[in-house]
């Protein structure tokens, strides 16, 4: 690779350049080789901005992380318009179209990113954890409109709907669900608590 070559945002760069990898390849292909050489640039430049490979990581799990703010409140501000179902499945299948269902194996697997990630985020796959409250500020604002049960428990509802998601989705070699399968097993799990 060349050296020398003006990279504008490096970190935003290598984080695209490892989701590319991740999305295409897999979590075991992911290597600074293979995020470098997607990037376009010399291998010393993530070691440069980087601790090491799993401080790269840790962060671009966690960058991946914060793209879910913008959705989350975009669903929240779709509370009382459209059906609570067509919400929650547009929102689970843009979570789960993008690279959320690959960084769960990613964290799983590499005991060091779990380690760091634990520096910063106490339980659970933050990619998984943070969809969770997404989905159930979604529903707690729907909760407040009358459009779901007063008694629904919403901070059960959110990690059933997200587990199910997950597992629609999971195959990362075959074809995702589609908008259908994912209504169905949304309707399936809001089907107590909506009116």
């Amino acid at each position: 690779m060349p050296t020398g070559v003006h990279l504008r945002d490096v970190r935003k760069q290598l984080f695209d350049a490892a989701e590319r990898v991740l999305l295409r390849d897999g979590p075991s292909a992911l290597t600074s080789r293979a995020v470098t050489t997607e990037a376009g640039c010399a291998k010393g430049v993530l070691h440069r901005h980087f601790e090491d490979f799993d401080a790269f990581l840790a962060e671009f799990v966690l960058d991946r992380v914060d793209q879910l703010a913008p959705r989350a409140v975009a669903l929240r501000e779709s509370a009382g318009a459209g059906t609570v179902v067509d919400n929650v499945a547009d929102a689970l299948t843009a979570v789960f179209g993008s690279v959320a269902v690959a960084i769960v194996p990613l964290v799983t697997f590499r005991d060091e990113l779990r380690a760091r990630l634990r520096q910063d985020w106490p339980a659970g796959v933050p990619v998984l954890t943070e969809a969770v409250l997404m989905i159930a500020g979604y529903l707690t604002a729907e909760r407040d409109l009358g459009r779901i049960t007063q008694d629904a428990e919403v901070d059960m509802l959110a990690p059933t709907l997200i587990g199910s998601a997950h597992l629609l989705f999971a195959d990362r070699n075959g074809t995702p669900p589609d908008a259908e399968a994912v209504r169905r097993t949304v309707t399936a799990v809001l089907a107590g608590v909506t009116p």
